[in-house]
Formats: structure tokens, C-alpha cells, sequence
């Protein structure tokens, strides 16, 4: 897996999910907003599955 996030796209995907799974923690959206996990996780480990397959990279470095 080749680091295909940049920072600026990690912080964002960690801030949104964090704020949906908050959100669902709460009771305020509901179930879905536990999807938020996917951007956290995409986040932390750098590497989105979908990005190959549409051929983006917004990593800098790579």
C-alpha cells in the first residue's frame, strides 16, 4: 500500500469522520453516521482503496 493521502486531505478525512462518529455516538444523525470510521481509518493510514481506481493521488511526495 503506497501513501496516496496528503496532509491536508488526512486532517480533513480525520476531522469528518471524527465529527460523524460523534455525531452518531450522540444519537444526532443516527446509525449512518458510523461510516465515519472509513475516512478516520483512511486518515490514519494514509492509503485510500478508491484513489488508485480512479488514478488520484494527493500526496506531494510520492
Amino acid at each position: 500500500m503506497k501513501c496516496n493521502v496528503g496532509n491536508i486531505d488526512r486532517t480533513m478525512r480525520i476531522i469528518a469522520g471524527l465529527v460523524l462518529i460523534a455525531l452518531a455516538a450522540t444519537g444526532t444523525i443516527g446509525m449512518w453516521g458510523w461510516i465515519g470510521v472509513i475516512p478516520v481509518l483512511t486518515g490514519v493510514f494514509r492509503f485510500c482503496p478508491a484513489y488508485p481506481l480512479l488514478g488520484i493521488n494527493t500526496n506531494s511526495k510520492s
